[in-house]
């Protein structure tokens, strides 16, 4: 395991509440209710200026698929940030450290000037109710890598690879690419969704199963 998923994961003493896989953690809407009474919380500050929170104190183990890892730090965007919020496992505080309410956060999404709406968010916590884990596209999970794992597509649409294994993995990372360059009005890819994984590494996600595009 690379140092930095190893930190992600060793982030905060792991207790008997924490021995369960992410998708037992987001199986249903009656496990949803329970988490608010979770004594596992942990603790982020929300930054104005990057709109994102900073998360400053981590307990339980969703952390190693949920946030973005920026310099050894963790943040969450504010989809994360409310649904987190919502089942009482993150406590977002200001800059004066004051904990924000829950219908502060609401505001901040309600403002949609962090990169989310009500309505993606409302996707983006079906498919983490669901087990799936959910990224925004284009924002990668870690800078870990991104230059090395980026490769060009030829005029074929192929990747340039000797190894027979790796063709049907690398077209589908082609694909997405080229999807990312298209220019259409009203057509954005919002998120980047995996199938549930107990194995999955925010260093190395691979290709999403799906890339989801909510049209209006």
């Amino acid at each position: 395991m690379d140092a930095e998923d190893d930190w992600e994961s060793s982030s905060g003493e792991v207790t008997d509440t924490d021995q369960f896989n992410d998708e037992d953690f987001y199986s249903t809407s009656a496990c949803l209710s329970k988490l608010q009474f979770r004594n596992d919380v942990s603790k982020a500050k929300w930054n104005v200026e990057m709109g994102m929170a900073e998360v400053i104190e981590k307990k339980g183990k969703m952390w190693i698929t949920t946030g973005i890892v920026r310099n050894g730090k963790t943040f969450c965007l504010i989809e994360e940030t409310l649904f987190l919020a919502e089942i009482g496992a993150l406590l977002v505080m200001d800059d004066n450290d004051e904990c924000l309410a829950l219908k502060d956060i609401h505001k901040k999404m309600s403002e949609e000037r962090n990169g989310c709406s009500w309505e993606l968010f409302e996707v983006y916590k079906h498919l983490k109710s669901l087990g799936y884990v959910v990224g925004r596209h284009g924002v990668p999970w870690s800078m870990k890598g991104v230059e090395n794992n980026s490769k060009p597509c030829s005029s074929q649409g192929t990747i340039q690879n000797n190894r027979v294994e790796g063709v049907e993995e690398n077209s589908i990372t082609c694909a997405v690419q080229m999807l990312s360059n298209l220019q259409v009005d009203e057509l954005r890819l919002n998120f980047d969704v995996y199938l549930p994984n107990s194995k999955f590494r925010k260093s190395s996600p691979g290709d999403p199963a799906f890339l989801l595009c909510l049209v209006r």
